[in-house]
């Protein structure tokens, strides 16, 4: 699938001519492949083997420049990540090497800076359950939906009965949509949107959804 999704895109994008396909260039009639000069076929717009390959390393040169630019523009607008570095030196892993250390030791240390420095506010103490839901927060959200039929999966076929539907596609748009997009019902890895905390306007939140 991924190596089909590749090679569509990169033909789409080098071996295709798009003046010719909506007809904004007259069209050379000596390679045309339909008799007809008013109608513009689909072979009439692919380009030749020789200028496709040119094409494509044209734009292949073309990205790595294109990175380059948007890293220098995100490093230049993104601050500096002082709170993480803050946190990282406040558990002492980093500067110790966290590969060192197992998950266990990782929670213990987690739980003990809870207990001096209060890093999630609405408890006192954290346990090991409480950071696992905090990690797996969007995955226990989207089971929880699925236990109570709150997503569309099921279906019933006839002679089938009801057959879950779930595929990659469906599963990243639904993620998208609750979780990571731009009108999304989290507004971090970590917290709701403030108006999706507010119990009288869940109506207008669902409808827009």
């Amino acid at each position: 699938q991924f190596l089909f999704v590749v090679t569509f895109t990169t033909f789409l994008l080098c071996c295709v001519d798009y003046d010719v396909l909506f007809a904004n260039r007259p069209l050379n009639r000596s390679r045309a492949a339909t008799p007809d000069p008013a109608k513009v076929s689909l072979p009439d717009a692919v380009l030749p083997a020789p200028q496709c390959a040119q094409r494509r390393m044209s734009r292949c040169r073309a990205v790595p420049r294109g990175s380059l630019w948007c890293r220098a523009v995100r490093c230049r607008a993104v601050p500096s990540r002082a709170v993480p570095r803050g946190a990282d030196a406040a558990v002492s892993l980093w500067q110790e090497g966290v590969r060192s250390y197992s998950w266990q030791e990782v929670q213990a240390r987690l739980m003990a800076l809870q207990r001096r420095q209060q890093l999630c506010v609405h408890r006192r103490e954290l346990t090991e359950l409480d950071i696992h839901h905090r990690i797996l927060r969007f995955q226990n959200y989207t089971v929880a939906m699925v236990n109570k039929a709150l997503l569309p999966l099921r279906f019933r076929l006839p002679l089938l009965g009801t057959l879950v539907f779930l595929t990659r596609g469906l599963q990243y748009n639904l993620e998208l949509l609750l979780f990571w997009g731009p009108a999304a019902l989290f507004q971090n890895k970590w917290s709701l949107r403030p108006q999706c905390k507010r119990a009288g306007a869940r109506r207008e939140l669902a409808r827009r959804l």
